[in-house]
């Protein structure tokens, strides 16, 4: 392997963990409002709790590439089921630009899921805590 090719997988790894860690972050700073827009997909509210934990700990592991894989399938999950549950729309219930923001968001779950699954596929990669000859 060139040694560019190394640096795409811990450059993509962080890119799609910094997502995460973000969200989840944002969320520890509004458990209640956020717990609310948890309980808006028809969920309870106290899963606010494990969806913080999966968002930090799942970023932050495949962001080290630990458990990549495990981690990554977990996410995958979770971003897949979230984009079905707040952002896929049944026809007539949006319009207009709502309508196509919430389409756009959908499409972003669907290809950030893609990424993650391409982690399960492959492996952390280079530079990673799975693969520590690298």
């Amino acid at each position: 392997m060139t040694k560019y090719t190394d640096y795409a997988a811990p450059v993509g790894r962080v890119l799609i963990a910094i997502l995460f860690i973000l969200a989840g972050g944002q969320k520890l700073g509004d458990i209640s409002g956020n717990a609310a827009y948890v309980a808006s997909g028809g969920l309870p509210g106290w899963l606010i709790y494990p969806t913080i934990l999966v968002e930090l700990g799942g970023g932050i592991l495949i962001a080290l590439g630990w458990q990549a894989r495990l981690s990554a399938l977990v996410l995958a999950g979770f971003t897949l089921l979230a984009g079905l549950l707040y952002h896929l729309i049944p026809a007539g219930a949006a319009e207009g630009m709502m309508a196509q923001m919430q389409i756009l968001m959908f499409m972003k779950n669907m290809a950030i899921a893609g990424g993650l699954l391409m982690i399960v596929a492959q492996g952390a990669g280079a530079y990673s805590l799975d693969n520590r000859e690298k």
